[in-house]
């Protein structure tokens, strides 16, 4: 497997750091508004990756966070006279429920910068006992960006050129900074403002240090992939590294993986321009797996136009992989006989080449476009080979093959009937009914088929309760 790595500007063979595990730790949204599909792509890009790193065999922990405070989030807060952490909380509930319907796996864990102050503190006292960092009269914190040597090895920018093109959070007195290059690890509050308590002033944490902590806290002081979109790249990643280097004395993540900006009509996407799309406004119009499958029609590092063109096209290549697999459940409601049949073996054997051109695709720096083709050759394959005479052996076998391969993917290719409530409540009064004449392998049967639809029953003393996965 090999990883385009934004440190060295080449692709490397992919070593762990620890044999059969991935550390990995992608940065999250701010949350203050509903994310946009800006957002959306790194999350189902770096979903895709950490799922194929699982069906690989690594045991994949995966870290992203959420930024719930920021001078947006606090903008919103005051604009609705509400608390801070009234707006995180609405968001990252909002948030979890576009993924969910994205198909992004949570992460192992999704830390709040909110709960990890403590974390920063010890890692900014640190970098200020090893002469990294200092205070300024006001109480700023800034890092002593020329004192580590190696920054810039990211971004690939020289210091004597980034005099005019510090993105840093800049404050108040910023004239206090040693260097024009130095950046802020923590602020002073200001009034209204969300604040915590520290050695050198109330205030609240910089952006750059939450993710270093964060990192540190929950995959250790060297991970194997750090990951974002492109824009992240300088200062946000360039800063985490400075700063988590400085304080642990190790190299903080061993491979960089950052996505190309997405475009809507080929400009980039803007509120004042009108082309601005959350993802809930996709959701309305499309289901959100034609937007993950559009999402992954093209290479991560390839810059992504996003048009109404191209998610029809989108939406049918989609459909295509789900009407195959409809087909093939069709076909197996209806097979004559369950074992491979004379030919249906070497069939299955083609069949495996497809998942050999899978593989090799996304071994080749997770390239979901020549993925995507392999699936769609199989596909064809499938509705070339099977039929009515085919054996139930042979269509479960294709079946199987094209849903791991679009779960990898993250796409949901066979669509789970939804029920009425008063067909469950059929169902359970057809069990219970069972179960009165002690026919339980139908009573099992009705059960795993309610399960199969996403209906978990609970039998209770009061009767059967039942509830929608």
């Amino acid at each position: 497997m090999k990883i385009y790595n934004t440190l060295s500007k080449k692709k490397e063979d992919f070593v762990p750091i620890e044999e059969g595990k991935v550390r990995m730790y992608v940065c999250g949204p701010t949350v203050y508004n509903l994310i946009h599909i800006g957002n959306a792509r790194p999350m189902i890009v770096f979903d895709t990756v950490r799922r194929y790193m699982e069906y690989k065999g690594y045991d994949v922990n995966y870290v992203s966070n959420f930024t719930d405070v920021d001078d947006k989030i606090i903008k919103k807060a005051m604009e609705e006279g509400v608390d801070a952490s009234v707006i995180s909380k609405r968001y990252i509930e909002e948030c979890k429920k576009d993924m969910a319907a994205m198909n992004v796996k949570p992460a192992t864990t999704h830390p709040l910068a909110t709960n990890e102050i403590g974390g920063m503190l010890d890692m900014i006292e640190t970098l200020m006992e090893k002469g990294y960092a200092y205070k300024a009269e006001d109480g700023t914190v800034y890092f002593r960006t020329r004192n580590f040597k190696e920054y810039g090895k990211l971004s690939h920018k020289n210091l004597d050129d980034l005099q005019g093109g510090n993105r840093s959070l800049l404050v108040s007195g910023a004239e206090q900074k040693e260097d024009a290059l130095d950046f802020v690890l923590w602020k002073p509050k200001k009034e209204g403002e969300p604040y915590w308590e520290s050695p050198w002033c109330d205030g609240r944490p910089g952006w750059h240090i939450e993710c270093s902590v964060m990192s540190k806290k929950y995959l250790g002081d060297e991970i194997d992939i750090h990951a974002g979109g492109e824009d992240l790249v300088f200062p946000h990643h360039e800063n985490e590294i400075a700063q988590s280097e400085a304080a642990n004395g190790k190299i903080f993540s061993k491979y960089w993986m950052h996505n190309a900006f997405l475009n809507i009509d080929n400009r980039k996407m803007s509120k004042s321009a009108g082309n601005f799309f959350t993802v809930r406004d996709i959701s309305e119009k499309y289901d959100l797996q034609i937007l993950r499958f559009f999402m992954l029609s093209a290479h991560y590092r390839s810059p992504l136009n996003f048009s109404a063109e191209l998610m029809e096209a989108a939406k049918n290549g989609y459909e295509r992989i789900v009407t195959s697999v409809g087909n093939l459940n069709y076909l197996l409601e209806n097979a004559p006989s369950g074992e491979l049949k004379d030919g249906e073996r070497e069939l299955l054997e083609e069949a495996g080449a497809f998942t050999d051109r899978f593989d090799e695709a996304m071994d080749d720096d997770f390239n979901t476009a020549d993925a995507i083709a392999a699936i769609f050759e199989l596909v064809k394959f499938a509705n070339t080979h099977a039929g009515q005479e085919s054996s139930k052996a042979f269509l479960q076998a294709l079946k199987e093959e094209i849903k791991e391969l679009s779960d990898i993917c993250g796409l949901i290719v066979e669509k789970k009937e939804e029920l009425l409530d008063a067909d469950i409540e059929a169902l359970i009064e057809e069990r219970q009914a069972a179960r009165k004449e002690k026919n339980f392998a139908r009573a099992d049967e009705i059960r795993k088929e309610l399960l199969d639809k996403g209906i978990i029953l609970e039998d209770t003393r009061e009767g059967v309760k039942w509830k929608r996965a």
